[in-house]
């Protein structure tokens, strides 16, 4: 072999050994040193996570129970644990406690059903005419900025104390809700979609059905979990006002009488329908969604 020959290959070399001692400060790590990796999280299993809040509920209530029974908290303020599981017992054999379920659990899902429907209505409404929509949305702030709990003993007057007024209450307070995410909807739509609509020949209503209700109904389809949660509140408020029945009538009576575990009682099965509602409203939601995708 020449030197000619030779020359090429010892150049090829060269530059592999060049490229090899430039590799760690191209990269920014030192010479020498591993390259860090960042840090794995590794997530707990289903029953360790379940354990820890079990183990989390079972100390405070045990702190609690303790603390009672010392004299370190109040127990005629606070009650205690023991005490509850007695007032549950009883409320649930021998009081109205499934009277007061059903009446609170009716009137929430009617307020939301009739606010939720009635304001993703009057929302997509607006789409018909800009001039319609001008005229009436100034209303609807308005009455958005008025606290409609404020309004709740004028609706007691007027509807009564049983389950109307309740119901009424639950739809102010998601009327307006769903109304102003229709209408964002409505005012997110694409005017060249529209365009092209018309432009193939569809009327008014056919792209109204075709167009702007798929593609308001994602928006509308989000406000379901805040609406059950506000028909709650409404119908709760409702309650504290003027009823014979319901979860909010038992915990006004029981503050009034100073029944401190009666009112632990009622929280803990308003927490639990809410609790129930709520999940109930998001496995719905889900299958809406799943809906306008496909």
């Amino acid at each position: 072999m020449t030197a000619q020959d030779t020359t090429p290959a010892l150049r090829a070399r060269a530059m592999a050994s060049l490229h090899r001692a430039q590799a760690p400060h191209q990269s920014g790590a030192p010479a020498g040193k591993p390259v860090r990796r960042l840090p794995v999280q590794k997530d707990w299993p289903i029953w360790a996570l379940v354990a820890a809040q079990i183990g989390i509920l079972l100390g405070a209530l045990s702190l609690w129970e303790i603390g009672a029974r010392t004299g370190w908290i109040d127990a005629f303020f606070w009650s205690q644990p023991s005490a509850i599981a007695e007032t549950m017992t009883v409320f649930f054999t021998t009081g109205d406690a499934w009277t007061d379920i059903s009446f609170t659990f009716r009137s929430t899902i009617i307020g939301f059903l009739i606010g939720t429907t009635a304001g993703s209505l009057l929302g997509l409404s607006f789409w018909w005419s800009r001039n319609y929509a001008a005229v009436v949305q100034p209303y609807v702030i308005c009455l958005e900025s008025i606290p409609k709990l404020a309004l709740a003993p004028l609706i007691i007057l007027v509807f009564g104390i049983g389950l109307v007024s309740k119901v009424a209450v639950a739809t102010a307070l998601t009327l307006v809700v769903s109304t102003l995410t229709a209408y964002a909807g409505v005012k997110a739509l694409d005017p060249d979609g529209e365009k092209l609509f018309y432009s193939l020949g569809a009327s008014r209503l056919q792209v109204f059905r075709k167009l702007v209700v798929p593609f308001c109904l994602p928006w509308i389809i989000s406000v379901l979990r805040v609406n059950i949660g506000l028909a709650l509140t409404g119908a709760i408020v409702g309650e504290f006002i003027a009823s014979q029945h319901g979860l909010g009538r038992a915990i006004l009576y029981a503050g009034q009488t100073y029944d401190i575990a009666l009112v632990w009682v009622a929280v803990l099965v308003l927490s639990t329908l809410a609790i129930v509602m709520y999940a109930a409203v998001s496995w719905v939601e889900s299958m809406l969604r799943k809906g306008v995708r496909q």
